[in-house]
């Protein structure tokens, strides 16, 4: 089955509960999408919130601190929403291939093998009992035992120990990160065979990112291409696929979320426009079909080059209609730049002015919306 690129976005929204009806809790988000892109911390909350019934971010906050949903890093040397019930397997399945690739960071940071095993042992002994503290009250507590280390090098060995499965995030103090022991903060699970592990993750990845291609599985994860091919095979009916642009990208058909989207439908901004950010797993993990473009866009035909926190794409009846961004200016008011397709009716520009106040309320602010010149 053909589908052109404005129909496959159309389906990518839907599965992503973008444009459908959104879920009841963000750890139902999370559990959908298997891990979510997560280091710029504040958007990656509105993004589930975007997703979910959670309509500011204390609600979001609120259910990070009921402890089903973990941000750690997972998958990548990046940070991650992910499961508390999913963490154990998927770390098991593609941390050895992450920590690999470590070995010139670790260099460039002055730490070693021996150095590691010292220090996370520090961390045992100083988080055991439940007791979960931030980066800063880590790093003094080190100081304070003789271990005078860079910060940068502590929040690497932290990292190390995420992916290792030592420690994970714990309960939110205010907005900031935590650290705790995963023995304590994560229930025990069986392990997976390997491949009982890889079809899992295959499947859960097509799932809430279908339609999607092996090469953007590929993209999103430490697996080979070899392996998430077996795993298609594997998998036989439990898949689908659909070609778009003569790429071949599959999807879970028994989730009721992949029917045709309603993006372009009459009603709610929701179902019509969004602020997504840089790292919204509806728009940063795709490579094979590009998203289709607004006529008069400020880019042209170039890419977007941005990768930096704090803002992203505007997205209007499933074309990249141009970038945002935002500045907090005070306790009160939220600063958001938009850059915009000239091809903009006057309708959609009205709805991205609305998406723009949603995204400044969402974390308790008004909106001081600026548009400027491409």
């Amino acid at each position: 089955m053909d589908c052109s690129p404005q129909e496959l976005i159309g389906r990518r929204l839907a599965t992503q509960q973008l444009t459908t009806a959104p879920f009841d809790d963000p750890a139902d988000v999370v559990r959908s999408l298997l891990c979510v892109q997560a280091q710029d911390a504040p958007l990656a909350r509105y993004s589930l919130g975007l997703r979910s019934k959670a309509n500011d971010d204390a609600s979001v906050r609120a259910a990070l601190r009921a402890g089903h949903v973990l941000r750690t890093h997972i998958l990548r040397p990046t940070w991650h929403f992910v499961a508390a019930d999913d963490l154990r397997w998927i770390l098991a399945l593609t941390s050895p291939k992450v920590e690999s690739s470590l070995a010139s960071r670790h260099r460039n940071v002055g730490v070693d093998d021996d150095m590691i095993e010292r220090v996370h042992g520090k961390f045992v002994s100083m988080l055991s009992g439940h007791r979960c503290l931030t980066a800063p009250e880590i790093i003094e507590r080190l100081t304070e035992e003789g271990l005078s280390l860079r910060n940068e090098a502590v929040r690497h060995l932290l990292l190390v120990a995420e992916i290792r499965g030592l420690v994970c995030s714990g309960p939110l103090q205010d907005t900031t990160h935590t650290y705790g022991l995963v023995d304590e903060l994560v229930p025990p699970a069986a392990p997976l065979e390997r491949d009982d592990a890889i079809r899992r993750f295959v499947r859960r990845y097509f799932s809430g990112h279908g339609p999607a291609s092996e090469q953007d599985l590929r993209h999103w994860t430490t697996l080979t291409l070899a392996e998430i091919r077996s795993a298609v095979a594997d998998l036989g009916d439990a898949l689908e696929a659909v070609t778009c642009d003569g790429v071949t990208l599959w999807f879970d058909p028994t989730s009721s979320r992949h029917g045709p989207a309603g993006g372009s439908g009459a009603g709610s901004k929701r179902r019509r426009v969004a602020l997504l950010s840089t790292f919204d797993e509806a728009y940063l993990p795709y490579r094979s079909v590009a998203v289709p473009r607004t006529p008069g866009h400020p880019r042209g035909e170039e890419p977007h080059v941005f990768a930096e926190a704090g803002g992203g794409v505007v997205l209007a009846d499933g074309c990249d209609a141009g970038w945002w961004k935002r500045t907090v200016r005070s306790k009160t008011t939220m600063a958001i730049r938009l850059c915009l397709a000239g091809g903009l009716n006057d309708e959609q520009r009205a709805l991205i002015d609305d998406e723009a106040t949603h995204l400044a309320a969402f974390f308790g602010r008004s909106a001081a919306v600026e548009i400027v010149d491409p």
